[in-house]
């Protein structure tokens, strides 16, 4: 049997996919709800790096672009050492509904680890995302 290897969360926003996207793809707005400061070079292969309280951080690798509609990178795995190369792909695809967006994320590539460390990264990732989308409708409530 193998282990869940996919999260997929949807939200409906009461914002412009144009709002959106700039809170998803823009330093400006990926530090003000997802971490307290970020960096990014919104190009395929472009880096980028969020951090967040404590000083956690993660460097993230841009791996699709499509302007208004798709953004995906990869990240470290929670739990792994530093340099290890195994990463996981999170795709955020938005779609215009009414006045409004609904947003799509998707993260994937946990399968690809062992069982004594897919628990704790992939239930980590469940409860973060969670906690995260939530400070992403607060964010966007408040500009």
């Amino acid at each position: 049997m193998g282990f869940p290897d996919r999260i997929e969360r949807t939200v409906e926003l009461a914002h412009s996919p144009e709002k959106v996207w700039a809170a998803l793809t823009t330093a400006e707005g990926l530090s003000g709800w997802f971490g307290t400061e970020a960096r990014i070079d919104l190009r395929p292969g472009g880096p980028g790096w969020m951090r967040w309280p404590g000083g956690e951080t993660a460097e993230l690798r841009v791996e699709r672009v499509e302007e208004g509609k798709v953004f995906g990178f990869t990240w470290p795995i929670t739990g792994l050492p530093e340099d290890d190369p195994r990463r996981t792909y999170v795709e955020f695809a938005l779609e215009p509904v009414g006045a409004g967006t609904l947003l799509r994320v998707v993260e994937t590539g946990f399968a690809q680890l062992p069982e004594n460390l897919h628990r704790e990264a992939f239930e980590g990732n469940v409860e973060g995302w969670s906690s995260e989308l939530d400070e992403l409708v607060g964010y966007l409530d408040a500009s």
